[in-house]
């Protein structure tokens, strides 16, 4: 994993927990939760740079 995304994952995983009141135990799942959502993102990202194939009839 790079180190930028770690990094990402780590602060976005910070503020899912400040929002959810600091709950103790629960780590794993806020990294998850920001692992999985920033990987979405970066999907979506990635998917602007490809040509749009798309065939229009006519």
């Amino acid at each position: 994993m790079m180190m930028a995304l770690e990094e990402q994952i780590r602060n976005y995983a910070y503020q899912l927990w400040e929002k959810a009141g600091k709950p103790e135990g629960r780590d794993e799942e806020f990294w998850r939760a920001a692992k999985a959502e920033l990987g979405a993102e970066d999907e979506a990202a990635g998917t602007t740079d490809q040509p749009n194939r798309t065939i229009l009839p006519g």
